[in-house]
Protein backbone atom coordinates (compact mmCIF):
# COMPACT_ATOMS: atom_id res chain seq x y z
CA UNK A 1 0.00 0.00 0.00
CA UNK A 2 1.26 3.49 -0.76
CA UNK A 3 3.03 5.17 2.16
CA UNK A 4 0.91 8.26 1.46
CA UNK A 5 -2.39 6.39 1.76
CA UNK A 6 -4.35 7.93 4.64
CA UNK A 7 -6.20 4.67 5.35
CA UNK A 8 -2.99 2.72 6.01
CA UNK A 9 -3.01 2.18 9.77
CA UNK A 10 -0.08 -0.27 9.82
CA UNK A 11 2.83 2.11 9.29
CA UNK A 12 5.46 2.21 12.05
CA UNK A 13 6.76 5.54 13.31
CA UNK A 14 10.24 5.69 14.83
CA UNK A 15 8.86 5.62 18.39
CA UNK A 16 6.48 2.72 17.78
CA UNK A 17 9.21 0.76 16.00
CA UNK A 18 11.62 1.17 18.93
CA UNK A 19 9.05 0.17 21.52
CA UNK A 20 7.96 -2.83 19.45
CA UNK A 21 11.45 -4.14 18.71
CA UNK A 22 13.52 -3.17 21.79
CA UNK A 23 10.85 -2.60 24.46
CA UNK A 24 13.32 -0.18 26.04
CA UNK A 25 11.51 2.93 27.31
CA UNK A 26 14.69 4.93 27.96
CA UNK A 27 16.07 4.13 24.52
CA UNK A 28 12.78 5.26 23.03
CA UNK A 29 13.08 8.54 24.95
CA UNK A 30 16.65 9.28 23.83
CA UNK A 31 15.75 8.47 20.23
CA UNK A 32 12.64 10.64 20.47
CA UNK A 33 14.90 13.47 21.64
CA UNK A 34 17.19 12.94 18.65
CA UNK A 35 14.13 12.82 16.40
CA UNK A 36 12.90 16.20 17.70
CA UNK A 37 16.35 17.73 17.26
CA UNK A 38 16.63 16.42 13.71
CA UNK A 39 13.21 17.82 12.79
CA UNK A 40 14.29 21.23 14.07
CA UNK A 41 17.59 21.04 12.18
CA UNK A 42 15.82 19.95 8.98
CA UNK A 43 13.53 22.97 9.25
CA UNK A 44 16.45 25.33 9.90
CA UNK A 45 18.44 23.94 6.97
CA UNK A 46 15.51 24.37 4.58
CA UNK A 47 14.92 27.94 5.76
CA UNK A 48 18.58 28.92 6.13
CA UNK A 49 18.58 31.45 3.31
CA UNK A 50 15.30 33.06 4.36
CA UNK A 51 16.33 33.17 8.04
CA UNK A 52 19.80 34.57 7.34
CA UNK A 53 21.58 31.44 8.56
CA UNK A 54 24.07 31.16 5.71
CA UNK A 55 27.69 32.01 6.43
CA UNK A 56 30.22 31.75 9.23
CA UNK A 57 29.69 32.29 12.94
CA UNK A 58 33.18 33.76 13.32
CA UNK A 59 34.55 31.02 15.59
CA UNK A 60 36.37 27.67 15.43
CA UNK A 61 35.50 24.47 17.28
CA UNK A 62 37.83 22.26 19.36
CA UNK A 63 38.93 20.41 16.21
CA UNK A 64 39.96 23.65 14.51
CA UNK A 65 37.12 23.70 11.99
CA UNK A 66 35.52 26.98 11.04
CA UNK A 67 32.04 27.09 12.60
CA UNK A 68 28.94 28.01 10.59
CA UNK A 69 25.87 29.73 12.00
CA UNK A 70 23.88 26.55 11.42
CA UNK A 71 26.49 24.52 13.33
CA UNK A 72 25.78 26.52 16.48
CA UNK A 73 22.01 26.38 16.09
CA UNK A 74 22.03 22.64 15.34
CA UNK A 75 24.24 22.03 18.36
CA UNK A 76 21.74 23.82 20.61
CA UNK A 77 18.83 21.84 19.17
CA UNK A 78 20.50 18.49 19.96
CA UNK A 79 21.81 19.47 23.41
CA UNK A 80 18.49 20.90 24.57
CA UNK A 81 16.50 17.91 23.31
CA UNK A 82 18.82 15.36 24.93
CA UNK A 83 18.97 17.25 28.23
CA UNK A 84 15.19 17.37 28.45
CA UNK A 85 14.90 13.63 27.75
CA UNK A 86 16.07 12.89 31.29
CA UNK A 87 17.83 9.70 30.20
CA UNK A 88 21.33 10.99 29.36
CA UNK A 89 24.42 11.17 31.58
CA UNK A 90 27.13 12.48 29.22
CA UNK A 91 26.85 14.48 25.99
CA UNK A 92 29.77 14.94 23.59
CA UNK A 93 29.43 17.33 20.67
CA UNK A 94 31.84 18.30 17.92
CA UNK A 95 31.03 21.92 18.80
CA UNK A 96 31.76 21.62 22.54
CA UNK A 97 35.37 21.54 23.84
CA UNK A 98 34.46 19.45 26.90
CA UNK A 99 31.81 16.81 27.61
CA UNK A 100 28.52 18.02 29.05
CA UNK A 101 27.78 16.15 32.29
CA UNK A 102 24.17 15.86 33.39
CA UNK A 103 23.19 16.45 37.01
CA UNK A 104 20.20 15.80 39.23
CA UNK A 105 16.90 15.03 37.52
CA UNK A 106 18.47 15.47 34.06
CA UNK A 107 20.76 12.48 34.63
CA UNK A 108 20.06 9.09 33.03
CA UNK A 109 21.78 5.96 31.71
CA UNK A 110 22.94 6.95 28.22
CA UNK A 111 26.05 8.70 26.90
CA UNK A 112 25.56 10.32 23.50
CA UNK A 113 28.20 11.64 21.09
CA UNK A 114 27.11 13.63 18.05
CA UNK A 115 28.13 15.80 15.14
CA UNK A 116 25.15 18.19 14.99
CA UNK A 117 25.62 19.18 11.34
CA UNK A 118 28.09 17.14 9.33
CA UNK A 119 29.02 18.73 6.01
CA UNK A 120 27.91 22.19 7.12
CA UNK A 121 30.43 23.78 4.76
CA UNK A 122 28.07 22.63 1.98
CA UNK A 123 24.96 24.35 3.35
CA UNK A 124 25.45 27.62 1.48
CA UNK A 125 25.55 25.79 -1.86
CA UNK A 126 22.52 23.59 -1.03
CA UNK A 127 24.33 20.23 -0.81
CA UNK A 128 23.07 17.49 1.53
CA UNK A 129 24.15 17.64 5.16
CA UNK A 130 23.38 15.48 8.17
CA UNK A 131 23.50 14.74 11.89
CA UNK A 132 25.54 11.74 13.12
CA UNK A 133 25.28 10.16 16.59
CA UNK A 134 26.36 7.21 18.71
CA UNK A 135 24.79 6.06 21.97
CA UNK A 136 26.57 4.21 24.78
CA UNK A 137 25.02 2.89 27.99
CA UNK A 138 26.67 4.10 31.20
CA UNK A 139 28.29 1.19 33.02
CA UNK A 140 28.88 2.61 36.51
CA UNK A 141 26.81 4.23 39.24
CA UNK A 142 29.45 6.90 39.77
CA UNK A 143 28.82 10.57 38.85
CA UNK A 144 29.06 11.10 35.07
CA UNK A 145 32.49 11.74 33.59
CA UNK A 146 34.26 11.60 30.23
CA UNK A 147 35.41 8.05 31.08
CA UNK A 148 31.82 6.86 30.64
CA UNK A 149 32.04 7.47 26.89
CA UNK A 150 35.76 6.91 26.20
CA UNK A 151 35.14 3.29 25.28
CA UNK A 152 35.52 1.08 22.20
CA UNK A 153 32.90 1.42 19.49
CA UNK A 154 31.92 -2.23 19.85
CA UNK A 155 30.10 -1.21 23.07
CA UNK A 156 27.71 1.19 21.30
CA UNK A 157 24.05 0.26 21.83
CA UNK A 158 22.64 2.39 19.00
CA UNK A 159 23.92 4.70 16.28
CA UNK A 160 22.64 6.51 13.26
CA UNK A 161 22.51 9.57 11.07
CA UNK A 162 19.84 11.90 9.77
CA UNK A 163 20.39 13.23 6.25
CA UNK A 164 18.91 16.52 5.10
CA UNK A 165 18.59 16.30 1.34
CA UNK A 166 15.74 16.03 -1.15
CA UNK A 167 14.07 14.13 1.72
CA UNK A 168 14.91 13.97 5.41
CA UNK A 169 15.96 10.41 6.20
CA UNK A 170 16.98 8.79 9.46
CA UNK A 171 19.12 5.65 9.21
CA UNK A 172 19.69 3.87 12.52
CA UNK A 173 20.87 0.62 14.04
CA UNK A 174 20.05 -0.93 17.41
CA UNK A 175 22.59 -3.71 16.73
CA UNK A 176 19.98 -5.83 14.99
CA UNK A 177 20.36 -4.63 11.41
CA UNK A 178 19.98 -1.20 9.83
CA UNK A 179 16.59 0.51 9.63
CA UNK A 180 15.53 3.40 7.40
CA UNK A 181 12.96 6.07 8.26
CA UNK A 182 11.74 9.03 6.21
CA UNK A 183 10.19 12.21 7.60
CA UNK A 184 6.61 12.64 6.41
CA UNK A 185 6.07 16.43 6.54
CA UNK A 186 2.30 16.03 6.56
CA UNK A 187 2.43 13.94 9.74
CA UNK A 188 5.57 15.38 11.28
CA UNK A 189 6.74 11.82 11.95
CA UNK A 190 9.58 9.61 10.78
CA UNK A 191 7.97 6.66 8.99
CA UNK A 192 9.67 3.27 8.71
CA UNK A 193 10.42 2.68 5.02
CA UNK A 194 13.14 0.04 4.98
CA UNK A 195 14.10 -2.91 7.16
CA UNK A 196 17.46 -4.66 7.53
CA UNK A 197 19.35 -2.68 4.88
CA UNK A 198 22.28 -4.56 3.35
CA UNK A 199 25.18 -3.20 1.34
CA UNK A 200 25.06 -4.89 -2.08
CA UNK A 201 27.84 -7.49 -2.36
CA UNK A 202 28.28 -6.71 -6.03
CA UNK A 203 26.89 -3.22 -6.14
CA UNK A 204 28.01 -0.20 -8.12
CA UNK A 205 31.72 0.10 -8.86
CA UNK A 206 32.21 3.42 -7.11
CA UNK A 207 35.07 4.78 -5.01
CA UNK A 208 34.69 7.86 -2.84
CA UNK A 209 37.57 9.90 -1.47
CA UNK A 210 39.17 13.34 -1.56
CA UNK A 211 41.74 12.76 -4.29
CA UNK A 212 43.23 16.17 -3.61
CA UNK A 213 45.11 14.43 -0.77
CA UNK A 214 46.63 11.80 -3.09
CA UNK A 215 50.26 12.93 -2.69
CA UNK A 216 49.94 12.78 1.13
CA UNK A 217 48.67 9.18 1.26
CA UNK A 218 50.77 6.08 1.89
CA UNK A 219 51.64 3.90 -1.16
CA UNK A 220 48.92 1.34 -0.39
CA UNK A 221 46.11 3.89 -0.61
CA UNK A 222 47.69 5.49 -3.69
CA UNK A 223 47.94 2.10 -5.41
CA UNK A 224 44.38 1.22 -4.44
CA UNK A 225 43.02 4.42 -6.00
CA UNK A 226 45.19 3.91 -9.08
CA UNK A 227 43.72 0.43 -9.47
CA UNK A 228 40.15 1.74 -9.12
CA UNK A 229 40.84 4.15 -11.98
CA UNK A 230 42.82 1.72 -14.12
CA UNK A 231 42.20 -1.89 -12.98
CA UNK A 232 45.09 -4.28 -13.53
CA UNK A 233 42.67 -6.95 -14.76
CA UNK A 234 41.55 -4.60 -17.57
CA UNK A 235 38.00 -4.48 -16.21
CA UNK A 236 35.85 -1.36 -16.36
CA UNK A 237 37.26 1.51 -14.27
CA UNK A 238 35.41 2.58 -11.13
CA UNK A 239 33.53 5.87 -11.04
CA UNK A 240 34.54 8.58 -8.56
CA UNK A 241 31.69 9.94 -6.42
CA UNK A 242 32.65 12.33 -3.62
CA UNK A 243 30.23 14.82 -2.04
CA UNK A 244 32.43 15.95 0.84
CA UNK A 245 29.63 15.35 3.34
CA UNK A 246 30.27 12.06 5.17
CA UNK A 247 26.57 11.41 5.68
CA UNK A 248 25.88 11.67 1.94
CA UNK A 249 28.88 9.59 0.90
CA UNK A 250 28.24 6.81 3.43
CA UNK A 251 24.49 6.80 2.70
CA UNK A 252 25.21 6.20 -0.98
CA UNK A 253 27.73 3.49 -0.10
CA UNK A 254 25.22 1.62 2.09
CA UNK A 255 22.51 1.78 -0.55
CA UNK A 256 24.54 1.21 -3.72
CA UNK A 257 27.84 -0.40 -2.65
CA UNK A 258 31.39 0.64 -3.36
CA UNK A 259 34.00 2.06 -0.99
CA UNK A 260 34.41 5.29 1.00
CA UNK A 261 37.85 6.32 2.23
CA UNK A 262 39.23 9.12 4.36
CA UNK A 263 42.62 7.60 5.22
CA UNK A 264 45.45 8.95 7.32
CA UNK A 265 48.01 11.02 5.45
CA UNK A 266 51.30 12.85 6.00
CA UNK A 267 49.50 15.90 7.39
CA UNK A 268 46.82 14.12 9.45
CA UNK A 269 48.60 10.98 10.67
CA UNK A 270 45.68 10.02 12.93
CA UNK A 271 43.14 10.68 10.21
CA UNK A 272 40.74 13.60 10.03
CA UNK A 273 37.33 12.20 10.97
CA UNK A 274 36.40 12.19 14.64
CA UNK A 275 36.16 8.77 16.24
CA UNK A 276 33.27 9.07 18.72
CA UNK A 277 30.75 10.85 16.53
CA UNK A 278 31.84 10.06 12.97
CA UNK A 279 34.02 6.94 12.82
CA UNK A 280 32.19 4.81 15.40
CA UNK A 281 28.56 5.36 14.32
CA UNK A 282 29.30 4.99 10.60
CA UNK A 283 31.42 1.89 11.23
CA UNK A 284 28.65 0.23 13.24
CA UNK A 285 26.05 1.03 10.59
CA UNK A 286 28.24 -0.35 7.80
CA UNK A 287 29.06 -3.54 9.70
CA UNK A 288 25.41 -4.05 10.62
CA UNK A 289 24.64 -3.68 6.90
CA UNK A 290 27.10 -6.46 6.06
CA UNK A 291 30.08 -4.30 5.10
CA UNK A 292 33.57 -3.72 6.48
CA UNK A 293 34.77 -0.67 8.42
CA UNK A 294 38.51 -0.37 8.99
CA UNK A 295 40.99 2.30 10.05
CA UNK A 296 43.51 0.81 7.64
CA UNK A 297 47.11 0.65 8.84
CA UNK A 298 46.83 2.63 12.07
CA UNK A 299 49.13 2.68 15.10
CA UNK A 300 51.21 -0.28 13.94
CA UNK A 301 48.67 -2.60 12.37
CA UNK A 302 45.46 -2.86 10.37
CA UNK A 303 42.66 -2.12 12.80
CA UNK A 304 38.88 -2.46 12.89
CA UNK A 305 37.37 0.93 13.72
CA UNK A 306 35.02 -0.45 16.38
CA UNK A 307 37.97 -1.92 18.30
CA UNK A 308 39.64 1.47 18.76
CA UNK A 309 39.55 3.12 22.19
CA UNK A 310 39.58 6.95 22.30
CA UNK A 311 41.79 8.78 24.78
CA UNK A 312 40.06 12.10 24.20
CA UNK A 313 36.49 12.95 23.21
CA UNK A 314 37.69 14.60 20.00
CA UNK A 315 40.16 11.90 18.92
CA UNK A 316 40.37 11.23 15.19
CA UNK A 317 40.73 8.08 13.12
CA UNK A 318 41.28 7.04 9.49
CA UNK A 319 38.25 5.52 7.76
CA UNK A 320 38.00 2.88 5.02
CA UNK A 321 34.54 1.36 4.72
CA UNK A 322 32.17 -0.24 2.24
CA UNK A 323 31.43 -3.61 0.69
CA UNK A 324 33.86 -6.52 1.19
CA UNK A 325 34.54 -6.72 -2.57
CA UNK A 326 36.23 -3.32 -2.51
CA UNK A 327 37.55 -2.96 1.05
CA UNK A 328 39.28 -6.34 1.47
CA UNK A 329 41.69 -5.88 -1.50
CA UNK A 330 42.80 -2.52 -0.08
CA UNK A 331 43.46 -3.92 3.39
CA UNK A 332 45.20 -7.02 2.04
CA UNK A 333 47.85 -4.82 0.41
CA UNK A 334 49.12 -3.93 3.89
CA UNK A 335 50.22 -7.55 4.37
CA UNK A 336 53.31 -6.77 2.32
CA UNK A 337 53.89 -3.44 4.06
CA UNK A 338 54.53 -4.02 7.78
CA UNK A 339 55.40 -0.39 8.49
CA UNK A 340 53.51 2.75 7.62
CA UNK A 341 55.25 5.04 5.15
CA UNK A 342 53.58 8.21 6.49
Amino acid sequence: MSSDNVVDATRDTLSSYIMTTTRDRDLALVMTAMEVACKNIARAVRKAGIAGLFGLAGTRNKSGDVVKKLDLLSNLFVINALKKSGVCAVLVSEEEPEPLLMEGNEQGRFCVAFDPLDGSSNVDCNVSTGTIFSIFEKKTFQPPSAKDILRPGKEIVAAGYCMYGSATELVVTFRRGVERFCLDPSLGEFIHIGSSLRIPKNGKTVYSCNEGNYLKWDPVIQNAVDNFKKPKDKSKPYSLRYVGSMVSDVHRTILYGGIFMYPADKKSKNGKLRLLYEGFPMALLVEQAGGIASAGFFKGKVRRILDLVPDNIHDRCPVILGCARDVEPVLSKYDDQPKSKL
